[in-house]
């Protein structure tokens, strides 16, 4: 059984959680971080390594730093499922589900 909301108007409405972002398809821009105000995602760089670190959104001077950026679930706790990363992302990276009661 799925968690579901009744809203103010009496729909019922089952929010969707993030559950995975897809890093082939990711382009690291940032959108997703940028909507999603509950501080449940983190830019991570990829190095020539493969090792991941995180990125700070606010200076663009480690961007030359990595082979590649991609966006991770940091705090899945955090999320609401209103789906506004999903909504935002150009590359269509995100996996949603409903939260089981």
């Amino acid at each position: 059984m799925a968690y579901t909301v009744t809203l103010p108007s009496g729909v019922e409405w089952t929010p969707q959680f993030a559950e995975e972002i897809s890093e082939e398809k990711c382009i690291g821009c940032g959108r997703c971080f940028k909507v999603c105000g509950r501080d449940v995602l983190q830019l991570m760089g990829i190095d020539e390594d493969g090792e991941r670190v995180a990125v700070s959104t606010d200076d663009d001077d480690d961007v030359d730093e990595y082979t590649k950026m991609v966006m991770t679930i940091a705090h899945p706790e955090n999320c609401v499922g209103c789906e506004a990363c999903a909504k935002i992302c150009p590359k269509k990276c995100y996996t949603h589900g409903p939260a089981a009661v």
